[in-house]
């Protein structure tokens, strides 16, 4: 082996050693090599990182690594004389420390022994010297160290090819910032900020195409800032939002050499020895993340999703320079018109982060999994996760087709009335919902539809879920008056007297008039949930944020279920899931331990609210006969007017599940004939009581 052979003049030769027998023949070997050429000699050692460096123990490993860097230097010199450099480092993973050690000493040819290498795939799993020969960017040598039968080392190497260059450096703050400035004013964005003709409907509608382009020339992470605003109606007018659902990330694909690297820094063995194939051909690109379909050793067919090297450093950068932006600009009367900038930054940051964590998408498959468990027709990929890290996914593949092309027939009609009635349990009781579900996330596959990527996924709080069940109900009953009461309730806009309660509720009865007298087709919840958003976003009482992305969801889930299954009736879904929802919680609350538990606190908040009575008009305690008896006479008509009031509320309540027992289909006839004897029985005492105290 000559230098012509090495493509480039050797300086610096890099070998790695634990100080075992083996490891010493590979320094010996990679002594002479150095020799050979007249270069310098650098042997690393890596001490493997157990404790933080704070603890008493990382201390000890300190210590511990100094020694051995003295005697490695004896070790050292004595091999290789002034032109030896002895390295030792503490890490937790010794394959990317000699990576890493080799790049900042820009050593031209690193040398590792080849022990380990041998024997079945789960002995390569920790294997140094395959992943050094993966993940390097310099001329890898390996030498057979590993002894012959006779106890003779064999004198043969293979030599390895840097895979490709090293990725360049990110660009620095300023120049991306000084970028960013340039392609805004180029796009003529200094007017978005200005503060619109809010009866212009066109210039705002050309504001948001500039910013549209701007966004999708400015790259992936503010394509992806557009794409999360197109989801917050309750954040920017509606013609941003219309135009920013345009938005696709022009993401050119990573080169099959990238997704490769990626996929072993994680696994930490070469990809052959996890993966049969990759296919080269990406099934989406976005980004954060490339997606390829693959098959794995045992010959399951599987789908890798792969984040992009350098999407953390970019995202963050970019969000670095955004919090400046709004903290500095955000504020402006003009602005604030347009768009809520602390609103949209502090979104916009969890949303990113939160997808830059695949185990958080991991963690949402398993708890929709446990979501859709009562539906046979619905489902979830399985996850691979001995093989999942933060940067790789291994999902198993869905061979199936787009659900527009799943076959006539029951399967598929059962299969639309499941999906609509899941996304309603999804939002209104586990407060947990699949927040994109268009139609390519969407897949049909052995007679069921599987739900596809969780990255972006709501969640309610039982508060608004509260609110929504009344709100659908209402809805459900054709009551405006109703509608719009629980509207300024989830909203927290009771009372406000600057408010046109009158307009308000005119604007709901046309919505809910045009979509209740539709086809039923067009019959969509959804829509019209985001058509009352709209509304009180104008009125000034902004939904919650849950709810806007909760309805943009539930409209994309109809449009899905209205394809599969045009005759099915969203309406009717709806109102007999509402039904099973409200006699499963009645059913709840008539159990005895639940009735113990309610009738407890009801007994202490009624001792409360009278304690609160005497001591509001001075009877606790009290010196003057006159105000104790007048007490002692109030508090005996609290506690009566009470019990009235518990009477009539229970004899309403049983009225009430006697008559929706009686509606439903599916519950025996015994059951509303039972409610209806305890609502008479109610009722009675409550007539008897009103008779004795007269």
């Amino acid at each position: 082996m000559d230098n012509s052979s090495q493509g480039h003049v050797i300086r610096r030769v890099m070998v790695g050693t634990d100080r075992s027998k083996t490891a010493d023949q590979a320094v010996r070997w990679a002594a002479q090599f150095a020799e050979r050429y007249g270069a310098e000699l650098f042997v690393v050692q890596v001490i493997l990182l157990q404790h933080p460096s704070s603890t008493e123990f990382g201390a000890a490993e300190q210590t511990r690594a100094a020694a051995a860097k003295d005697e490695l230097a004896h070790v050292v010199k004595h091999i290789a004389g002034e032109r030896g450099h002895a390295l030792v480092v503490i890490d937790s993973d010794p394959a990317l420390a000699i990576v890493r050690a080799a790049e900042q000493e820009t050593i031209d040819v690193l040398v590792v022994g080849n022990s380990g290498m041998a024997g079945r795939k789960e002995f390569l799993l920790g294997n140094v010297p395959n992943r050094i020969s993966h993940n390097s960017h310099c001329t890898v040598i390996i030498v057979n160290t590993l002894p012959s039968a006779g106890e003779q080392v064999a004198q043969s190497v293979r030599v390895v090819q840097p895979q490709g260059e090293p990725h360049t450096p990110e660009p620095h703050l300023a120049g991306r910032a000084m970028y960013i400035a340039t392609v805004m004013a180029k796009h003529g964005l200094k007017e978005l900020f200005s503060q619109p003709d809010q009866s212009d409907v066109a210039m705002r509608r050309q504001q948001a195409k500039r910013l549209r382009a701007a966004l999708e020339e400015l790259g992936p992470t503010f394509s992806k800032l557009g794409q999360v605003l197109s989801t917050r109606p309750d954040l920017l007018p509606v013609e941003y939002i219309e135009e920013l659902a345009l938005l696709q990330s022009r993401v050119p694909p990573m080169p099959e050499s990238e997704v490769v690297r990626v996929a072993e820094q994680e696994l930490k063995v070469p990809w052959e020895d996890v993966f049969e194939s990759i296919d080269p051909k990406p099934l989406a690109a976005g980004t954060i993340a490339q997606v390829h379909r693959a098959t794995l050793e045992t010959g399951d067919r599987v789908v890798i999703k792969v984040q992009r090297p350098t999407a953390r450093a970019d995202i963050e950068q970019d969000l670095a320079l955004l919090e400046i932006f709004a903290q500095k600009v955000g504020q402006r009367q003009a602005l604030s018109q347009v768009v809520n900038m602390e609103a949209v930054f502090k979104h916009l940051s969890t949303s990113l982060h939160r997808e830059l964590d695949f185990r958080q998408e991991i963690e949402n498959i398993g708890r929709m999994q446990t979501v859709l468990t009562d539906y046979d027709r619905l489902a979830v990929p399985s996850v691979h996760q001995d093989l999942s890290t933060s940067r790789l996914m291994v999902m198993e593949e869905i061979q199936g087709v787009p659900i527009s092309q799943a076959p006539e027939g029951p399967e598929r009609i059962e299969a639309a009335r499941q999906l609509l009635e899941s996304y309603y349990k999804q939002i209104m009781v586990d407060g947990f919902f699949h927040a994109d579900p268009h139609p390519g996330n969407l897949m049909w596959w052995n007679d069921r539809i599987y739900l596809l990527d969780f990255g972006m996924v709501g969640a309610l709080d039982a508060n608004v879920r509260e609110h929504l069940l009344l709100l659908l109900m209402a809805l459900w009953k054709e009551d405006v008056a109703f509608l719009s009461d629980v509207t300024l309730m989830m909203t927290g806009s009771v009372g406000r007297n600057d408010l046109d309660i009158p307009r308000f509720q005119s604007e709901i009865g046309e919505v809910m008039a045009k979509y209740r007298k539709a086809a039923l087709a067009e019959m969509q919840i959804g829509p019209l949930l985001q058509e009352m958003s709209a509304i009180a976003f104008r009125h000034g009482v902004p939904m919650p944020a849950s709810l806007t992305l909760a309805a943009k969801a539930l409209a994309q889930v109809q449009l899905a279920t209205a394809a599969l299954d045009p005759k099915l009736d969203p309406y009717d879904v709806a109102g007999k899931f509402l039904m099973r929802v409200m006699i499963k919680r009645m059913g709840a609350s008539l159990d005895p331990k639940a009735l113990v538990y309610q009738l407890q606190k009801f007994k202490v908040r009624a001792e409360r609210m009278t304690e609160a009575i005497e001591h509001l008009i001075g009877a606790r305690p009290g010196q003057k006969l006159v105000v104790n008896f007048q007490a002692n006479s109030l508090e005996e008509m609290v506690r009566r007017t009470g019990r009235r009031l518990a009477l009539g509320s229970a004899a309403a309540a049983s009225i009430l599940s006697s008559g929706l027992t009686a509606m439903s289909g599916t519950v025996a006839d015994w059951i509303p004939v039972t409610f209806g004897m305890v609502a008479g029985l109610l009722t009675l005492g409550l007539v008897l009581d009103l008779i004795r105290g007269r």
